[in-house]
């Protein structure tokens, strides 16, 4: 009966360790498949809007010493996989003067990049200034911060859909409310 309960005890710790080994592995599985902090973060590739047709563009407030009035293309936005919110942004000038960008701005880090600047034919020009950038919140000109703040982002993430933002643009409903107005 000894020997019996020798090899009942050896064949328990065998299976104890066993068992703590396929847990241990399957705890580190699911850390890795929710551990967004080890995997390298990786962009997507882009594919440039159509140029925008003025029926589209969503104006936004900016600031009360804006020098120029800024409006989202509402069929260029998209939200990528890669927590990217990517738009068109329209720019006019108190003269009158028009400049189109295709940015980006990522939630995760409050940066912004600019892909392509829009030519008059309706054409893009890739940008020479397509680096990611931190998001300046304190400039007369604070259009990123504002799209940022305002309308896509919330905690350091996408704050909704597309559909979701487009809403918010549409009737100029800020995720910050009236605060810094």
């Amino acid at each position: 009966m000894n020997k019996f309960f020798k090899t009942g005890v050896l064949l328990g710790l065998a299976l104890l360790s066993s068992l703590h080994f396929s847990f241990a592995q399957m705890q580190s599985q699911f850390d890795d498949d929710f551990d967004d902090e080890n995997k390298p973060w990786e962009e997507i590739a882009i594919q440039l809007p159509a140029a925008p047709q003025a029926g589209d563009l969503l104006p936004f407030y900016v600031s009360p010493t804006a020098t120029q009035s800024f409006a989202v293309d509402s069929k260029s936005i998209s939200v990528g996989s890669d927590g990217v919110v990517r738009y068109t942004l329209v720019a006019i000038s108190q003269a009158g003067a028009k400049s189109v960008s295709y940015e980006g701005i990522r939630c995760a880090t409050f940066e912004k990049k600019i892909y392509a600047i829009g030519r008059d034919d309706g054409t893009w020009s890739r940008s020479r200034r397509d680096k990611w950038e931190g998001i300046v919140r304190g400039n007369a000109n604070r259009q990123h911060a504002a799209l940022a703040q305002d309308y896509f982002c919330s905690n350091l993430s996408v704050a909704s859909d597309v559909k979701e933002i487009v809403r918010r643009l549409k009737s100029q409903e800020t995720l910050t409310g009236d605060l810094r107005r």
